[in-house]
């Protein structure tokens, strides 16, 4: 697998679990409706069709995620987002550093 989707999918990963354990009280793993929602996001970020030059997905011109499904992690990046420099600064400062890269003129492989 492309270090790129790992590391994306790691970020994913922190912040759901960030949102879950904050909203939903969870101590010991994720609730049912984060569960689902992390291996859906897993799916589909594993299914991206940029592979390498994968923007973030904020920025990109294809909507992998369904609507309901993509307001769903957007409360979860706007919650943990903030909090992601404290728990997880690596992870944190690389997904700021995409953000901010340059466009390419990407098309899917």
């Amino acid at each position: 697998m492309n270090r790129r989707i790992k590391r994306e999918k790691a970020t994913i990963k922190a912040m759901i679990r960030i949102y879950c354990r904050a909203k939903h009280s969870s101590k010991t793993g994720l609730c049912a409706s984060c569960e689902a929602l992390l291996g859906y996001s897993m799916g589909r970020i594993g299914l991206c069709p940029f592979i390498d030059d994968k923007p973030t997905c904020v920025k990109c011109p294809v909507h992998c995620y369904t609507k309901t499904r993509r307001e769903e992690v957007r409360e979860v990046m706007r919650f943990s987002g903030p909090r992601m420099i404290y728990k997880h600064p690596v992870l944190a400062v690389l997904h700021i550093m995409d953000s901010h890269k340059k466009k390419k003129n990407i098309k899917p492989e």
